[in-house]
């Protein structure tokens, strides 16, 4: 009978060198066998069928990243309220436990939750969850230079 003494640190070892060993051998492999006959075609940018159309450094409205910020929050409350209600139902199945602790543990939830609605609320009320373009305003410019000046400079 062969004994290891193997760590666990030894093991995630294995398992890291397992994984990148796993991932060349397979990338080496597709090279090496897929056919290689580049075009035209092949190599031009593709998105969504679509032919791209001007520089991809072009400005995004400033609602995208707020809505993303809005789901990061929901996304952190569901990582917060998941695991206290999976707590609270165990605790709550034990007979002969002592329930003073189970208002407590509402009232914090319901804080918690009014906190976030105010947040929801507060974002609904500026109109950042609404996606109606803005209407763009022109302003009458009047110009204290006389029109004779503009036209030396058109000649």
């Amino acid at each position: 009978m062969i004994q290891t003494n193997l760590s666990e640190f030894g093991t995630l070892l294995i398992f890291i060198l397992g994984a990148i060993t796993f991932a060349v051998v397979g990338l080496t492999a597709s090279k090496l066998l897929r056919p290689n006959r580049p075009n035209y075609e092949k190599l031009t940018t593709y998105e969504s069928g679509e032919d791209t159309v001007g520089n991809a450094w072009g400005r995004f409205n400033v609602k995208f990243y707020i809505v993303a910020l809005i789901f990061l929050l929901f996304e952190v409350e569901i990582i917060y309220l998941f695991p206290w209600s999976v707590i609270f139902g165990d605790k709550a199945l034990i007979e002969g436990t002592n329930w003073s602790w189970a208002w407590f543990a509402i009232a914090e939830m319901f804080v918690f939750i009014f906190i976030l609605a105010l947040g929801l609320a507060y974002a609904w009320r500026k109109g950042y969850l609404d996606w109606v373009k803005p209407q763009q305003k022109t302003t009458e410019y009047k110009s204290e230079i006389p029109t004779s000046v503009y036209e030396k400079f058109k000649r």
